[in-house]
């Protein structure tokens, strides 16, 4: 993981919070009227107890002023009703900033990963990504909540209080304010430490999220292949990873509390047994000291180190924040994929003659992939494209789309450079159905409806007549409004693909990209499919990508790659009879 300076962080969310300065200012506010109104407290205390012991008492021989004193309490009551008031309205304003600074972040990173390119994706594990947008954005918000709530508070308490002692009892003030740097040297030196132990934590759950998602997903896969032990046993060593860096991080994170809590304790103390010491010893003073300033003080030393506890734990939730702020962050200036160029155009009326002049491409510098692949598709072409695995051919598509850029040479579409084209008109100009189908979770016709947002209900029927949909589509619960689950988990293989399929056959795209379409559906639906594409595929260019051979009989060109190269080209029985690679190929898979 990218390492992220604190500072730049806090700054990072210092710049976010200034869209919230009304609200801010309101939290301060508040926060003062509440601290203020605790300050105020004590002293009326003090007051009723002095009264009490001198005043009341001498007065009327014994007897208590309750009328008196019931006013001294009800200035009490008063002051922390205020107190709450504004406590309470000062959380209320303080969710509001923290979850719309949520809110915002997690917007930008989602909406940064819709514009990163697909290198990006491909290489960092999904569950991490998912971990950071969900997981780390709500733990970055616990945090910020508790630093609004907690923090500004705390300090200007701490502020106030020893303002006040110094005013009161300028002796217990200066001890007071000479024992406080050692709560803060404490707190200080533990957070240091627990700063990159959080990160560690954060890091191996993205991790465990990671490979969790993965094995989720591919369930099926697991269980064929017998592999929940193995699973299991990666997981646990990924777990207790988890479970160590977590405790370092929390062990060491929680030794703040109690060590501040007992320097605390010791100022506390020294404030009793100091204010206990000048009354008995009756220590002249340039002012008058009483039980009930002793009380008052007492308690102004209660609330002045009280904060140091909350705000230890506030800077270890602060620290975690920061951390998964920082990992939030590294998604949001994530570079994005390469602008369209401002003289870019869109590609209207498109005829569909592509080509590829001297076109180098590789996915690492040291494997070298496509070389000089040079190519000239006519418009209206059907093109087939095969060859072993790993020999390019999904790379071609990917070129094609503009999934990735050529590192040299050029692409044309009608004779314009791809690079000058805008991505979402190419990309509309393409219909695409890919052997690994998505469906969303969402009706049949919405999820038919995405190749086509204005269809009609009778083209969308249409369409799934067409590619033979419509029948296992009645029998659903529900016809055309069944929902389907994630990724249409409750369809087959074959249904699935067949949706795909008759998303692109409502939208009818000016060229077709077939990455083994068909190759999830049954010998006999895949010839009324076989037969649906010819019908959509006439006038239009299409880039058929095919292991089973004998879907392409018909096309008009078959390029035959290898190491990513084009190494034959012909039409079917033009590469038979020349018996090459393409006709091993073909005989292999018919082989009897």
């Amino acid at each position: 993981m990218m390492k992220k300076n604190v500072g730049a962080v806090v700054k990072r969310v210092l710049k976010q919070l200034k869209k919230y300065r009304f609200l801010l200012a309101l939290t301060i506010i508040f926060s003062l009227v509440t601290v203020a109104c605790n300050l105020a407290v004590p002293v009326f205390f003090g007051r009723a107890i002095d009264l009490l012991g001198k005043e009341v008492i001498a007065k009327n021989g014994g007897k208590v002023d309750f009328a008196e004193m019931l006013a001294e309490f009800a200035v009490i009551g008063g002051l922390i009703a205020s107190s709450c008031l504004a406590q309470w309205l000062t959380g209320v304003l303080n969710n509001r900033i923290a979850y719309g600074v949520v809110a915002d972040v997690r917007g930008e990173a989602f909406a940064n990963l819709q514009r990163l390119p697909l290198s990006y994706i491909d290489s960092r594990p999904v569950g991490d990504i998912v971990g950071r947008t969900v997981a780390d954005v709500d733990t970055f918000a616990d945090g910020l909540l508790m630093g609004f709530t907690q923090l500004f508070t705390g300090v200007l308490t701490i502020i106030g209080t020893l303002a006040i002692m110094f005013a009161v009892n300028w002796v217990i003030a200066l001890l007071v304010f000479v024992l406080t740097p050692l709560s803060l040297f404490v707190a200080r030196f533990i957070a240091s430490r627990t700063y990159s132990m959080f990160g560690k934590t954060n890091e191996v759950r993205g991790r465990q999220t990671a490979f969790i998602d993965e094995m989720i997903g591919n369930l099926k896969v697991v269980k064929a292949f017998s592999r929940e032990e193995a699973n299991l046993e990666k997981f646990d060593a990924v777990n207790g990873e988890l479970t160590d860096a977590s405790l370092n991080s929390i062990f060491f994170s929680s030794l703040v509390n109690p060590a501040t809590r007992f320097i605390n304790a010791v100022v506390y103390a020294a404030v009793a047994l100091a204010g206990a010491l000048m009354l008995i010893l009756h220590t002249p003073l340039p002012m008058a000291f009483s039980v009930g300033l002793l009380s008052s003080l007492l308690a102004y030393a209660n609330q002045y180190t009280k904060p140091f506890n909350e705000i230890s734990g506030v800077v270890t939730e602060l620290q975690n924040a920061l951390v998964c702020a920082g990992r939030i962050y590294e998604i949001t200036d994530a570079p994005p994929q390469r602008p369209d160029l401002p003289s870019a155009v869109d590609l209207g009326g498109v005829k569909g003659e592509v080509s590829f002049d001297g076109v180098y491409f590789s996915y690492s510098a040291d494997k070298k992939l496509i070389e000089d692949l040079c190519l000239d598709v006519k418009a209206g072409s059907r093109v087939a494209i095969v060859g072993p695995t790993g020999c390019g051919k999904t790379t071609l598509i990917n070129l094609l789309m503009r999934f990735y850029e050529p590192q040299e040479g050029a692409i044309y579409v009608d004779g314009k450079d791809v690079m000058n084209i805008k991505r979402r008109s190419l990309r509309s100009s393409y219909g695409m159905v890919l052997q690994d189908t998505w469906l969303k979770n969402a009706t049949v016709r919405d999820n038919i409806r995405m190749g086509k947002p204005s269809a009609t209900e009778e083209e969308i029927v249409a369409a799934a007549k067409a590619t033979r949909a419509h029948n296992f589509i009645m029998q659903l619960d529900g016809g055309y409004d069944a929902v389907l689950s994630e990724d249409g988990g409750n369809l087959s293989q074959g249904q699935k693909q067949l949706l795909c399929i008759t998303r692109i056959m409502l939208s009818l795209p000016p060229m077709l990209i077939l990455d083994e379409a068909t190759s999830s559906i049954d010998a006999h639906t895949e010839k009324k499919i076989q037969d649906a594409f010819a019908q959509l595929m006439k006038g239009r260019t299409s880039f058929i990508v095919a292991h089973r051979l004998s879907t392409i009989r018909e096309a008009d060109i078959i390029l035959v790659m290898k190491d990513g190269k084009i190494i034959e080209k012909g039409t079917h029985g033009e590469l038979l009879e020349a018996g090459g690679f393409y006709a091993e190929l073909y005989n292999s898979q018919f082989a009897v």
